[in-house]
């Protein structure tokens, strides 16, 4: 089973913080992903999500958020940023230098992409995640929305 991290950019006025609402906002088919994605209104981490949050430790790109739990137990919670922690988040992202970060999560991150000598290959995908989600956080924070974040099996 393949597991997303999906992040979706949500007008503030229409943000409704049921479960099953919020459900239904990563229900729409991959062309329609896609589509957000490329005006960069979502953005989407394969399961190696938490590789990317050791790149962000102590921020809330990833994983920070307010929770807001589902009452079906085994499903994971639903992560909410505000107007506000979008902004943050959006203004951490354009002013971090991605070398530095590369170079604090380097020695963690290559033993799980096939060590130094993939080191080339690892960065520039770990590079590409990090341009994306600069271009959605700073879109979204541009259109003053809210971000809402859900682990997606």
């Amino acid at each position: 089973m393949s597991m997303y991290f999906h992040l979706r950019a949500v007008p503030p006025s229409t943000l409704r913080t049921e479960a099953t609402w919020l459900r239904q906002l990563f229900e729409d088919d991959w062309d329609t992903v896609r589509e957000r994605i490329g005006r960069h209104r979502e953005e989407v981490l394969d399961k190696g999500y938490l590789d990317h949050e050791l790149l962000y430790t102590g921020t809330d790109v990833v994983l920070g958020g307010r929770p807001a739990y589902s009452p079906e137990p085994d499903t994971p919670p639903f992560l909410l940023l505000t107007v506000a922690e979008t902004a943050q988040v959006a203004a951490f992202l354009t002013s971090a230098d991605f070398e530095a970060l590369w170079r604090a999560a380097r020695a963690e991150l290559l033993p799980r992409y096939g060590g130094p000598e993939w080191e080339t290959q690892a960065r520039a995908f770990f590079a590409a995640a990090h341009r994306d989600l600069t271009a959605f956080y700073t879109q979204t924070a541009r259109y003053g929305d809210t971000v809402v974040k859900w682990l997606v099996r």
